[in-house]
Parts: structure tokens; C-alpha cells; sequence
């Protein structure tokens, strides 16, 4: 597939996803949110990736909205501006929910709406020289459609503050509110990455999965007789699986298991 705002490589199991808007600072408009769902959309189904790395061109990783998007966006109707939104927000979902493990690799700045595709991945990675912020109550918006996934990563206090204040925050900050992963110097950034994603594809391609699964579904459940059942009833499946005996034989057997080749 060919894309106009996006680079797409596939190799060694790791796709690898990357804005390429440079000269607009990889802000999207409603091509690039379509561009993003499908691509995520596909690469979650093809059985020969088994993690993702989300990345950008340029000094920024991601300003939020296009400009010329907004603009057009101003003399939309409550139905058509609510159906934009949608758009948006569906993205946001397909790459939260994606089957596979992602990775943002964070170069410079991510700004608004960049910061919701930061906090759908699943692990970020980002420069010490990176910035960060939420920028909507300047324009006299709200960041909506990415505050389930900005909350999640930040906690809701964090939340409170840069949500009203609007403040630029730096990678370290970042880090310490639970956006960042990892926060490194530019030059380490492509080693660190490298180091997670071969740990992901190491691992079982559908425990990894499951195990994704786990913490987006238990997180937040109460600790009762159901949770247990539901607890057990994972364990036991996987136990039973193909992948699940064949890791548990290999261990035993002190050899690879055969999805690491």
C-alpha cells in the first residue's frame, strides 16, 4: 500500500509506521487520520508483524491539528464537526486496540492531539529534547477526543494541571506522570527502541497479545469472586494453548520456543 502522509516498512516481524509531514510538523488533517486507521487497521491483522513502531520525520513528532484542517473545521455544521471528531476518535481506538504491541518513538515535539497517539501506543520512548503539551483551552478548545487515552497515561491530577493551564512540559516531566517509558538522549533514542521491540517479538506473539489484553480489560475491576473466575479462566486457556505448552516444553527442554527463528 502507498500512502501520501505516511512511510510504512515492514522487517524482521517490526513494522514501522512514520509521520511524514515534516514541513508541517507531521500535524494531521482528515487524510492523515483515515491513512492512520487503516494502516494500524492492517498491520494489527498481518501475521508477520508482531510489534509496531509508531515514529515521525522531521524536529517534531506531532503539532496536533493541521492548520488548513481547522480552518475548515471553523464553518463546519454541530452534525459535520461531531462527525470529524468521530473520525478522529475512532483512530485513536483502532490504534489503542490494536492486536499488536506499539511503541511511539517521541524525536521532538508532540503537541495536542500528537499526545493522544502518544498515549494509544503501548510503550513511549522519547528524546530528552522532546516537548510536550496540551494546547486545546488556548484556542478556546478541549482536548476530548485523546482525554481517554491522555488520562489513562497521566493519571488525573496530572490531567487537572496541564489540561487547564495548557502549560509545555518537557520529556522528564513526561516521564515522571507516566506518559514517557523511557526518556533518553537523541542518540540512544533508535538503541532503545530497538532493544524494546526485540523483546516484544521475542516473546509469545499471542501471549503478548493476551497479556495486552489483560491489563486493558482488568485494570479498574474490583477484586471479587468474578474477577477471580475471569483471572483463572485466562490463565488456564492460555496454559492450554498451542503457543502456551509449546513455551512451557521449551523451558523445560532449555531450547527456543519456535516463534523465535
Amino acid at each position: 500500500m502507498t500512502y501520501e502522509t505516511l512511510l510504512v516498512t515492514v522487517a524482521d516481524k517490526v513494522a514501522t509506521v512514520t509521520l511524514n509531514r515534516p514541513d508541517l510538523r507531521n500535524a494531521f488533517n482528515e487524510g492523515a487520520i483515515a491513512e492512520l486507521a487503516r494502516v494500524f487497521d492492517e498491520l494489527g491483522r498481518n501475521d508477520a508483524v508482531r510489534a509496531i513502531v509508531l515514529a515521525a520525520n522531521g524536529p517534531s513528532f506531532c503539532a496536533g491539528a493541521d492548520l488548513n484542517w481547522m480552518k475548515k473545521m471553523a464553518g463546519y455544521s454541530h452534525d459535520e464537526n461531531e462527525a470529524d471528531a468521530m473520525r478522529l476518535a475512532e483512530m485513536l481506538r483502532t490504534i489503542y486496540l490494536c492486536p499488536k504491541p506499539t511503541v511511539a518513538r517521541v524525536q521532538g515535539d508532540c503537541y495536542a492531539g500528537g499526545m493522544g497517539l502518544v498515549a494509544a501506543c503501548d510503550i513511549v520512548v522519547a528524546s530528552d529534547t522532546a516537548g510536550f503539551c496540551l494546547s486545546e483551552v488556548k484556542l478556546g478548545l478541549i482536548p476530548a477526543t485523546i482525554s481517554p487515552y491522555v488520562i489513562k497515561a497521566m493519571g488525573e491530577q496530572a490531567a487537572r494541571r496541564y489540561f487547564l493551564t495548557a502549560e509545555r512540559f518537557d520529556a522528564a516531566e513526561a516521564q515522571r506522570i507516566g506518559v514517557a517509558h523511557d526518556v533518553v538522549a537523541p542518540e540512544a533514542l533508535d538503541a532503545t527502541v530497538a532493544g524494546i521491540v526485540k523483546a516484544l517479538v521475542n516473546n509469545s506473539p499471542h501471549a503478548v497479545q493476551q497479556a495486552k489484553t489483560l491489563v486493558r480489560e482488568i485494570v479498574g475491576q474490583p477484586v471479587d469472586d468474578a474477577l477471580l473466575l475471569d483471572t483463572a479462566g485466562r490463565i488456564a486457556a492460555i496454559r492450554a494453548s498451542t503457543e502456551g505448552r509449546e513455551g512451557v516444553a521449551s523451558f523445560l527442554e532449555k531450547r527456543k520456543p519456535t516463534w523465535i527463528n
